[in-house]
């Protein structure tokens, strides 16, 4: 497999679409070696396939707003691959949504899915939308405009969208109401639904506590955990949110959280009431952390920085893709980090990843880390199914079982002579090769 031939043709094909050519590019680079020892998958032009999507599917999206003005946004769904299952990944509304990242959101999410084990092929979609600054009214007129484009191209053995970015459980409602008025039936085609109409619990958790879980095992193989270590977070959304609960649960003391207006440091630790605090700045519908620190005193707030400068043991980006930097690992190397994972998309740049490997710091990336969010959207659709809904208890011991599994594959796969794991590797070998197998038992499609 020639990685800079293929890498060549995709450039000239896509020109501009950075982040789906960055993501592309790292899985190629560490499953080259693995395609080499297996010509039947170079034969069959599994790499050339698996980097393409499926097909890509791109709408208007005209709503109205309070004022009674016509607005119109452009409304996509990346199905990038179904050789294990219906497509499954998450709808982004945001007005930094483009083609480029939701492309990479699905193929991250081809490779994720395979992970966890469970039957989800991997795909993408969203909208240029911002809910920020909304009313109810607005999100619900967008919502449904949105889904009479959508619920053509989904269904529960099709493709199983879920929340992002941006889409909540609100909006999943809302999403969720209009496809059942227009398909006239009550299936589990979106996942993140509401507790009472067919969702799982610690599903907006999920995400976080699985990230949680995954880095206590990173740390168990140097006989460590989250006892009494210094963590920050970036992020205050659901993921930083269900993290933060977890790993003060694990004996961790969270310090950090962030937003695009700068970092919160409280050196008592973000706990109890802070971290539900988190869920009320959310709902707010103001992208803005600084009232934190209105709230709690022992809380400061730091304008337009990164909390990445902040000493810690544990570093956990869980807000948006290529959010920590090679300055940002260097500080973080600095001040003495003992592990980083994202929590996070594509958390941290090329450049990062690879200042984390020269120094031996154990680093974690998204599609391992991140897994227990679509894990428990898997568990959803199997609830819906049996028409059943498991305790918080039930649900909870298979993410953890499912995040030990996903860790140990990246052992088996990403151990390297000295013994350092390198968890990027491992972690597209091991998703990679289910997909790539199950597309030539398939046959060429």
């Amino acid at each position: 497999m020639n990685v800079k031939n293929i890498l060549t043709n995709l450039e000239t094909k896509h020109p501009g679409e950075t982040e789906y050519l960055q993501a592309v590019r790292e899985v190629l680079e560490s499953i080259e070696e693995t395609v080499s020892e297996n010509p039947h998958l170079e034969s069959a032009g599994i790499i050339e396939r698996i980097v393409e999507p499926d097909r890509v599917l791109m709408f208007k999206v005209p709503w109205v707003d309070d004022r009674g003005k016509v607005q119109v946004n452009l409304g996509y769904r990346v199905q990038f691959n179904n050789a294990l299952g219906p497509y499954k990944g998450g709808l982004r509304f945001h007005p930094s949504v483009n083609l480029s990242i939701l492309k990479f959101l699905g193929f991250e999410q081809i490779f994720k899915n395979s992970l966890t084990t469970l039957p989800m092929g991997g795909g993408k979609g969203g909208s240029d939308f911002n809910p920020k600054g909304k009313s109810d009214n607005e999100i619900m007129r967008f919502c449904q405009a949105f889904m009479l484009e959508l619920w053509k191209l989904i269904g529960p053995e099709t493709d199983v969208p879920a929340g992002d970015i941006g889409v909540g459980g609100k909006e999943i409602g809302y999403l969720y109401g209009m496809y059942k008025k227009l398909a006239r039936e009550n299936t589990g085609v979106l996942t993140g639904k509401g507790i009472e109409w067919g969702g799982s619990l610690i599903r907006p958790e999920a995400t976080g506590y699985g990230g949680a879980y995954f880095t206590q095992e990173m740390m168990g193989l140097f006989n460590e955990s989250f006892e009494g270590k210094i963590v920050t977070l970036s992020g205050f959304g659901n993921v930083a949110w269900g993290a933060a609960l977890k790993i003060n649960q694990l004996g961790g003391k969270v310090v950090t959280v962030s937003g695009p207006d700068g970092y919160i440091y409280d050196k008592e630790g973000i706990s109890g009431d802070k971290v539900d605090y988190l869920l009320e700045l959310r709902a707010s519908n103001q992208d803005v952390v600084a009232p934190f620190a209105d709230e709690f005193p022992s809380a400061v707030f730091i304008p337009g920085k990164k909390p990445w400068e902040v000493k810690c043991d544990v570093a956990m980006p869980c807000a948006i893709q290529n959010e920590l930097n090679g300055d940002d690992a260097k500080q973080l190397i600095e001040n003495g980090v003992k592990v980083v994972a994202e929590v996070s998309n594509m958390g941290c740049t090329p450049e990062a990843i690879d200042i984390f490997r020269k120094n031996k710091i154990p680093f974690g990336p998204g599609k391992a880390v991140n897994a227990g969010g679509v894990a428990v959207s898997g568990l959803e659709m199997s609830q819906n199914a049996m028409k059943l809904s498991w305790h918080q208890e039930e649900v909870d011991e298979k993410l953890k079982r499912i995040m030990d599994n996903i860790h140990k594959a990246c052992i088996k796969y990403g151990t390297e002579d000295d013994g350092y794991i390198n968890y990027v590797k491992g972690a597209n070998i091991a998703g990679f090769l289910k997909v790539a197998n199950a597309m030539v038992d398939q046959g060429i499609l």
